[in-house]
């Protein structure tokens, strides 16, 4: 993967896959210690023990299509290349959480990529499941919530391109705001 944004993407199209009605995606910067964490929580139908042995094997998957499951192995190896880490809980009817450290400092530290872009596309391709963004960066934070966008839309889709392009407007300038504009 060439940045987190893409990791994200597949994390989130995993937790849909497991009939997630509810995501909260965190970004947590933290400069001055060198962190990055990055937290995907659902409410899906998570996985038992057996399952969350088997996660980061990428010859696991539960999947019927193909045979090899990546998303997680690959997001592992991403933070862990870094010295950092990945942890997973998940509970049978319950969900799941993937909270991975990154060490921004390191050589091999991915860039966040374009969020505002895999948010607005993971909005426009599953417009019935609710995900709540929150990136807090030295302390201040943005939220993206798209069930406040919905309660402000009422009868509009919240898939219509020109919500989306505004969604996406709104992402880069929270992130813009919280970074002081960098």
């Amino acid at each position: 993967m060439e940045d987190i944004s893409l990791h994200l993407l597949d994390l989130v199209q995993n937790s849909i896959t497991a009939k997630a009605t509810l995501i909260h995606i965190s970004i947590r910067e933290i400069p001055d210690k060198g962190q990055i964490w990055v937290e995907v929580q659902d409410n899906g139908t998570g996985m038992n023990s057996c399952q969350l042995q088997q996660v980061s094997d990428p010859f696991y998957t539960t999947r019927t299509t193909r045979r090899v499951g990546l998303g997680i192995p690959m997001f592992q190896a991403s933070a862990e290349a870094t010295g950092g880490s990945l942890h997973i809980e998940s509970e049978p009817g319950k969900g799941t959480a993937l909270r991975a450290l990154f060490i921004s400092s390191h050589i091999d530290c991915l860039p966040l990529g374009r969020l505002e872009d895999t948010l607005a596309a993971l909005i426009f391709l599953n417009p019935d499941v609710d995900i709540v963004y929150v990136h807090e960066y030295c302390g201040r934070q943005f939220l993206m919530d798209t069930r406040q966008i919905r309660e402000i839309l009422g009868e509009v889709d919240i898939a219509d391109p020109t919500v989306i392009q505004w969604i996406k407007e709104y992402i880069r300038n929270g992130l813009n705001e919280i970074n002081g504009g960098a």
